[in-house]
């Protein structure tokens, strides 16, 4: 693992989790009879997202706990879900979140893995929460439907992002491609600093709900979100299932009325080859009660998703293989037969 490319955020969450001793572990956590693992000899670095994102937030907080574990531990800001899966697939990270249509997509080689080598070293081992399609724009741009979107300047996400990878499904599922509008490659941060100066109409957001870069955005525009409804959305479910109808309550962003949009789960993921006893170990002490409070208070989506009886969400059913320890510690636990 090229440890230089982490070195500066490894020594923040050593700084978060000195009592827990991120350098060399916790001795007396290392020491508990009821590890299977020599904690202080492991390291987990956790793939988040974007400083900008919810994703940067939790994955800091799961670092925490694995480091208060007695583990070696750091959170490394990335660009989400696409450097994520290859992150994990080159060992680049130990943890990594994502956003379970793409890891679907690398799995089985479609949509924007295409062609390329199955991603077939990739497993789960806990749901997370549902990543919101929130494609925002403002009141001013005068865009109602997403019909409206077209010759617009449209964020539509990184290349090959869980954003990105979301954007394009949502223009097919309207009958439409990415000509009909002027698209360009921003990650949703930059879409929306761009917004602020009137250089972007809308900007494609995939994440939790409460999203700090939008709720930014309303402190100087009137903001107002595209729906993905209707045949749009019947579309969507039939041709990609892992979406789910959601809703975008007016109170979130104190927008006029709530919006009808699309939902992925969000997935922990590892490589296959990871330790079938620190994978048990490690969801032991996240979902411990202690685990459960610092990753809650991490963000308010975080507390109200994050529980053993969500685990399974976004997993289940689908061709996301579910690794060894974590069956085994969900099979112990009475979640699954």
């Amino acid at each position: 693992m090229k440890k230089k490319l982490v070195a500066s955020l490894a020594a923040l969450a050593c700084a978060a989790t000195l009592i827990a001793g991120c350098g060399g572990g916790d001795q007396k956590a290392a020491s508990d009879k009821n590890a299977k693992v020599d904690r202080s000899k492991e390291f987990v670095t956790v793939l988040t997202g974007p400083t900008s994102g919810i994703y940067f937030p939790i994955g800091g907080a799961f670092s925490k706990v694995i480091g208060e574990m007695g583990y070696k531990t750091s959170a490394t800001a990335t660009g989400a879900t696409g450097e994520n899966i290859n992150g994990i697939l080159t060992h680049k990270g130990e943890l990594a979140i994502a956003m379970s249509d793409s890891v679907i997509q690398a799995v089985d080689g479609f949509g924007a893995y295409e062609g390329k080598k199955k991603a077939e070293d990739l497993r789960a081992i806990m749901g997370l929460w549902p990543n919101v399609v929130q494609i925002v724009t403002t009141k001013d741009s005068g865009i109602k439907t997403f019909k409206d979107i077209k010759g617009k300047r449209v964020g539509v996400g990184a290349p090959n992002s869980g954003v990105e990878l979301n954007a394009r499904m949502i223009f097919e599922a309207n009958g439409m491609t990415y000509k009909d509008a002027k698209v360009d490659y921003l990650s949703y941060g930059e879409a929306i600093a761009q917004m602020k100066n009137g250089q972007c109409d809308v900007a494609f957001v995939t994440s939790g709900l409460g999203n700090a870069t939008i709720k930014e955005l309303g402190t100087t525009k009137e903001i107002s979100f595209v729906p993905v409804d209707g045949e749009a959305l019947k579309n969507l479910t039939k041709k990609y299932p892992f979406y789910i109808e959601w809703k975008i309550p007016k109170a979130t962003y104190d927008t006029a009325a709530d919006t009808t949009t699309a939902a992925v789960m969000n997935i922990m993921i590892v490589n296959k080859d990871m330790k079938d006893e620190v994978v048990y170990d490690l969801l032991d002490g996240i979902y411990s009660p202690k685990g459960l409070e610092t990753i809650g208070a991490s963000h308010a989506t975080a507390k109200r998703e994050i529980k053993p009886e969500t685990a399974l969400r976004g997993i289940t059913g689908t061709s996301v293989k579910l690794h060894p320890g974590a069956e085994k510690y969900y099979k112990d636990k009475g979640l699954l037969k």
